[in-house]
């Protein structure tokens, strides 16, 4: 079959000079490759998510600001607890801010939560409740990039845009073998011209759905089941051995290391506690007095570090434990110190002094909200 007629089979625009140039694909095999996934997906594809085949643009860009960052798994529930307290993009832009974080308390990445607040409100609002229905327009929305621009494209609306995630990334790396960066210039440009070069024109939103499901449960980064993979026959990373390797990354992400010293003030069963502000990580969540350090501190110096006025009638504090949480570009490490003075101390005025029984209402941070649970807070 002739180059022109594989592309007038496919309704496809001619294949773009630099996967030919880099990776030296064909035709045939860009429509394999396509096929085969379909097939998969039709006949063998058992992965089910409750937000699939679903039509609501709301529920579809809901689930995917839930994954960002975030595995299906995990974010499942999350999704089931929002579409019930929030059936509408109305009730979820008319809800208060407190109310939206706590349900998302526990996510992580908060400012996909502020993100969506804002977003909801704007169609809500200013658009009459209408989502936006084309990649340009949605891709104006607060908290959305390319990708989930593209998911919400093809899935709420049926547009011919290719998804390019983690999964998408790890397929076509190791089937078209390709050796080029995913986080460089270059190889960011290669994989979105690939993966619109092998979208199927024909079910865009049901190819998105097959190469991401595939990535997950079959082409998986660790163990990949190679054996019952469709890609297999043609696949030049199971051919090669190169399944371990692929796909390439260029960058090492730099982790710094962050000190959170946290100073529990408890005053007739009450606990000082203030909201966080500016654009740290956890804005808009609550949190006791914190002190931040370049090296941990202990019991013995942190009324020190505190700034609180010395009082006579505040004893040593008491070392309540401490944790440590992983973020993307972050670690955490956190003590926990409480203090019980007889007489209430002079607190910042950006706080408040919130009974101990109600802190359960107040959105936190997820090291916070293990803490307050293993002490029984609540």
């Amino acid at each position: 079959m002739s180059e022109q007629k594989i592309i007038q089979k496919r309704g496809h625009k001619k294949t773009d000079p630099l996967i030919v140039e880099l990776i030296h694909v064909t035709p045939q095999l860009i429509l394999a490759f396509t096929e085969k996934v379909m097939y998969w997906h039709y006949h063998t594809n058992t992965r089910e998510l409750a937000w699939k085949e679903e039509k609501d643009p709301y529920k579809i860009w809901l689930s995917e600001i839930i994954l960002q960052q975030t595995r299906a798994e995990q974010g499942l529930p999350y999704y089931l607890r929002f579409t019930e307290a929030y059936p509408s993009i109305h009730d979820l832009a008319a809800a208060a801010d407190d109310e939206v974080f706590k349900v998302w308390e526990g996510l992580g990445y908060y400012v996909r939560c502020r993100n969506m607040l804002a977003t909801a409100r704007q169609v809500a609002f200013e658009n009459d409740g209408r989502f936006p229905d084309t990649y340009d327009s949605i891709l104006q929305l607060k908290g959305i990039g390319p990708y989930t621009a593209a998911a919400i494209a093809s899935f709420a609306f049926g547009l011919p845009y290719a998804v390019v995630d983690g999964n998408v990334y790890r397929v076509l790396a190791r089937y078209f073998g390709v050796m080029q960066p995913t986080d460089g210039t270059i190889g960011k440009k290669l994989f979105q011209s690939l993966a619109d070069q092998v979208l199927d024109l024909k079910d865009p939103a049901g190819f998105n759905q097959a190469i991401m499901d595939l990535g997950a449960t079959v082409c998986m980064p660790a163990r990949p089941d190679c054996l019952h993979c469709p890609l297999g026959t043609h696949c030049v990373a199971f051919r090669d051995g190169l399944t371990s390797i692929l796909p390439i990354r260029a960058k090492k992400t730099a982790v710094r290391t962050r000190y959170f010293n946290y100073l529990i003030v408890h005053s007739d069963a009450k606990i000082w506690i203030n909201r966080r502000q500016g654009k740290d990580i956890w804005a808009g969540l609550y949190e006791p007095f914190l002190l931040e350090t370049e090296v941990p501190i202990n019991a013995a110096n942190i009324m020190e570090y505190s700034g609180i006025p010395s009082h006579e009638s505040i004893k040593k504090p008491v070392f309540e434990g401490e944790l440590s949480q992983k973020l993307s570009h972050q670690i955490i490490k956190t003590r926990f110190f409480s203090i019980y003075p007889e007489n209430t101390p002079q607190m910042p005025a950006y706080g408040s002094w919130i009974p101990a029984l109600k802190l359960k209402e107040f959105p936190f941070p997820k090291t916070l909200l293990t803490f307050f649970e293993k002490k029984g807070y609540f």
